[in-house]
């Protein structure tokens, strides 16, 4: 039997002095105005603006025995228009007493106020029969109580189990980007920046969290008042407070910020690798910035319930326990890649995003982007051994989708909580970050950095929008602002400086969807440039093909690279068509050096041929960035019908001599895909024949690998998805050395110490077999290393046992062996498994409102499903059974852009095979005989 531990809370009277939050008697005096005659003031989803709050006093009592809260808040506000209303954000509240006071805390009015609800645009609003006069400040004061969500946003209950069998329970927050109204009514705008005050009463057996230091009052024997000093002005999604009882490890950073990361207490062996790299980030960014971290103390918190990665809440920022904790003995080198690369996102956030804040979300990209970028700055700074290679991949990720028709511009319009949600996606934060890296190469390091500090300086503690980041990068200076120790331009000196119309440039990037296919053919001593947009489901010979260039034009800062000179070369393409001079001796020219550049590149002519025997010949001569671009580049170009797929695979003929780890897994994720695409609508002579070709040409640098955890993070990484690859392609040596270890580790009772690196690959050898996943599900129920029993996850996923797959989908749903936030998870893993694809989507399908009712419309776990589920569809018939299910939800009011994006990803495959299966097959055939 499992004990639930349970601290009762008793609630907590009102009646119990609420310091300055609370004014005399509250609930004394006249009853409310009626409110029958009032109509809701307000018809918009955006607040008005002539209401400005200052500082936000709020009380908060938590029990976690009735999962409920009540809760006081004081606004400070600054009304700069007469009025009699006062509209402000709150969904789920009950709001029980609601007043105004004068600015010297006297009460304004002698009624208890009236507030009209407005639940589908989540906006309260207080009617004060007094006029609020310009210019005049005043303090709204609220009571209201709530249920604690059972969710992932707004104040939500969480649990963990210990080593013991117990369960405990915590109360976490997450706001981003609209839930903070959940939680306490608030003016939940991000350019709404404020102050605040938190005080939070627990028991004596809990420890309270929040954004500031604390000092804690003792109010009685079973209560305790834990008092927050003010916040520096920040927007409301980034409030944050918990209460639970986890431990916790600490240091202080050279400059004195105080760097603690709690976990549960079983887990605070698994913190000591974030600590470190916490404390090394952190004082990197304050010496990059050039700006002091503003708080005395950094908190890093992992939460067991927890749908996103992380969450960058000032001062106290909040982690699924995969993105924070580190056990060396059951992680991956890429585990490890990971939890530093997150840590280094949300620090970044610290100064981009939670200091300079965007005015709107439809500017996410500003906090996203730049998150997402200086994760590659810092770590390659502070971690080189972990050789930071996966920009690349961000990129590649990027332009996988911005090449369907149905991407977006980075910032692009949005207003509702769902449409605000699907703006945290690839573009702003993939896509974001590349546009940022072209442009970093464009200007040089050195000027980038000095820009983007000038940026965090001119809008400290305030909001900013695209053209306020192109301004402090190019266009900001008057002539007495010119330092000898800064770099600034305005105009004039940008001409000088080749950086003339930043904001004209960065507009193609910016306010434009797709990304720019450049064809580059040799005519004489002149390379011939023409740019147009690549789109991977619609060819050139396609009747749709002008319209959907049209418009379309981009100021791409061109790279490029010949045999007869080691210098980058660089030309600024604006125009449609144009050629540079290169010379009539040069043999090979490579453009986009290192994928500097956010666009892909088309040799005409002979051009694919000439770099193809230059990677047979002397792969060397480009490097390993170059020859990874090179890969993508034509494998793209295949998809697209403007390749033929043969090319593509003489391209990757060279891998043979291949001693780099990045382009090696390039290569090898190409063929990867395209087996598992044969794989599974089983055409049985491809799917043969290009078995025997990858397990024959890769033979070597297979049967080369270590089934151990030595070597650099890059070599580690090759080895797992090899050995994870050689395994699924039923390689014998693999698969004996697979079930030898798995025989080992269930005759140890499940205590032998596999190596990380080829855990996954043992345990899915291992479950094929009934003992063998029943003894992996048991595994996983006792584990206490999340990052282990995702490995499990994914091995349990892989059964060729139909009613194992659903058992699994039916313990995701259920939410208590498996939790809730892993259950997106597990569908996509039993979607991409061949017995799987179609009982994951029926899944989704009948339990579609379910699952919108779990994770929220438009946040990315849905996102992730609908994606998921329906990548590996490649036929007409599963095309149109999408579309139906879609606009039978689209009816219930479920509208989202991922729709269409996921239709556009299943029309693409479907044009893949027809481009393409045929070549394939002989160029297999071919190769085989």
């Amino acid at each position: 039997m499992v004990w639930v531990r349970l601290v009762v809370l008793g609630l907590l009277s009102l009646a119990i002095p609420l310091q300055a939050s609370e004014p005399p008697n509250p609930t004394a005096g006249p009853p409310p105005l009626d409110t029958g005659s009032l109509s809701f003031p307000w018809s918009r989803l955006r607040l008005p603006g002539y209401i400005v709050p200052l500082h936000y006093h709020l009380v908060l009592h938590p029990n976690l025995t009735t999962l409920s809260y009540t809760g006081t808040v004081r606004i400070e506000l600054r009304v700069e228009n007469n009025t009699n209303w006062v509209v402000l954000h709150s969904n789920r509240l009950r709001i029980t007493w609601a007043t105004v006071l004068d600015q010297n805390l006297r009460r304004y009015s002698c009624l208890a106020l009236p507030v009209l609800h407005h639940p589908t645009h989540e906006q309260a609003a207080v009617f004060s029969p007094k006029i609020l006069s310009c210019g005049q400040k005043y303090f709204l004061f609220l009571e209201f109580e709530a249920e604690l969500e059972e969710g992932f946003y707004g104040f939500y209950k969480s649990s963990y189990r210990t080593s013991s069998g117990e369960t405990r329970i915590l109360a976490s927050t997450h706001f981003e980007p609209t839930s903070a109204r959940t939680a306490f009514p608030c003016f939940d705008e991000p350019s709404f920046k404020a102050n605040y005050t938190i005080s939070i009463r627990r028991s004596p057996a809990h420890t309270a969290l929040s954004n500031m230091p604390v000092k804690t009052v003792v109010l009685d024997d079973v209560l305790v008042e834990d008092r927050f000093t003010a916040s520096v002005r920040m927007s409301s999604y980034l409030v944050a407070f918990i209460v639970c009882d986890f431990s916790s490890v600490s240091e202080t950073t050279a400059s004195g910020v105080k760097v603690s990361v709690y976990a549960a207490p079983d887990k605070l062996q698994q913190t000591h690798y974030a600590l470190k790299a916490a404390v090394k980030l952190l004082e990197f960014y304050e010496e990059y910035f050039n700006i002091n971290y503003p708080l005395p103390k950094q908190d890093l918190v992992a939460i067991p319930d927890f749908q996103s990665g992380a969450m960058e809440n000032w001062g106290l920022i909040t982690f699924r326990e995969t993105s924070l904790l580190y056990d060396p003995a059951t992680s991956t080198g890429s585990d490890r890649l990971w939890v530093t690369k997150v840590i280094a996102h949300e620090l970044a956030h610290q100064w981009f995003g939670n200091l300079v804040t965007m005015e709107w979300w439809n500017d996410i990209w500003l906090n996203e982007g730049f998150a997402n970028y200086m994760e590659y700055i810092s770590v390659e700074a502070t971690y080189p051994e972990l050789q930071v290679d996966y920009l690349l991949n961000t990129c590649f990720a990027a332009i996988s989708q911005d090449s369907l028709n149905s991407s977006r511009p980075i910032s692009s319009a949005a207003e509702s909580p769902t449409q605000i949600k699907e703006m945290f996606d690839t573009m702003s934060y993939n896509k974001g970050a590349c546009v940022l890296h072209m442009l970093r190469q464009y200007m040089t390091d050195k000027v980038f950095q000095s820009g983007i500090v000038r940026y965090l300086r001119r809008y400290i503690y305030g909001n900013a929008r695209n053209q306020d980041l192109w301004d402090s990068l190019a266009n900001t200076c008057s002539e007495d602002d010119f330092t000898s120790d800064e770099h600034c331009y305005n105009r004039r000196q940008a001409a000088k400086n080749k950086h003339l119309d930043l904001t004209t440039m960065m507009n193609t990037w910016i306010l434009q969807k797709g990304v720019p296919l450049v064809t580059v053919a040799r005519q004489g001593s002149r390379l011939l440039l023409k740019q147009e947009r690549f789109l991977r489901t619609t060819h050139p010979s396609d009747p749709a093909w002008p319209g959907l260039q049209q418009g379309y034009l981009w100021h791409i800062p061109l790279t490029y690279r010949t045999d007869s000179s080691p210098s980058i070369h660089r030309h600024l393409l604006t125009t449609p068509t144009d050629s540079v001079e290169v010379g009539e001796e040069v043999g090979w020219v490579k453009v986009n050096v290192d994928m500097a550049g956010y666009y892909l590149v088309h040799y005409d002519g002979s051009g694919w041929d000439v770099l193809t025997q230059l990677l047979k010949d002397n792969h060397t001569a480009l490097s390993y960035m170059d020859r990874t671009h090179l890969i993508h580049n034509a494998f793209q170009l295949t998809t697209a019908g403007r390749l033929s797929i043969n090319k593509a695979l003489d391209l990757i003929g060279y891998l043979q001599s291949e001693s780099h780890t990045v382009p090696l897994l390039e290569g090898l994720a190409h063929l990867e895909a395209f087996y598992r695409m044969v794989e599974r609508i089983d055409i049985p002579d491809i799917t043969q024949n290009l078995r025997t070709y990858i397990l024959g040409y890769f033979r070597s640098v297979i049967d080369g690998q270590t089934w151990s955890d030595k070597g650099s993070v890059s070599e580690r990484r090759l080895r797992s998805e090899l050995l994870s690859l050689a395994c699924h392609l039923e390689h014998r040596p693999c698969m004996e050395q697979a079930k030898h270890r798995f025989t080992r580790w269930l005759d140890s009772n499940s205590t032998l110490r596999l190596p990380a690196d080829v855990t996954e690959t043992v345990y899915s050898i291992g479950a094929q077999e009934d003992r063998g996943w029943e003894a992996l599900l048991n595994t996983y129920t006792r584990s206490l290393s999340e990052t282990h029993k995702d490995k499990i996850l994914s091995a349990l996923a892989s059964s060729q046992d139909t009613n194992k797959l659903h058992r699994l989908l039916e313990l995701g749903l259920e939410g208590h062996v498996i939790r809730t936030q892993d259950l997106d998870s597990v569908i996509v893993m039993v979607a991409r498994n061949p017995r799987g694809h179609h009982l994951a989507w029926s899944y989704v399908q009948k339990h579609w409102s379910t699952l919108v009712e779990k994770f929220q419309l438009g946040s990315f776990s849905i996102r992730n499903i609908i994606i998921g589920t329906t990548a590996q569809f490649s036929s007409t018939e599963e095309l149109s059974e999408v579309r139906v299910f879609f606009e039978s939800i689209r009816k219930q009011g479920s509208q989202l852009r991922v729709m269409q994006v996921a239709m556009d990803n299943i029309q693409k495959n479907i044009l893949w095979l027809q481009r393409n299966l045929g070549t394939l097959r002989s160029w297999l055939d071919q190769g085989i005989v």
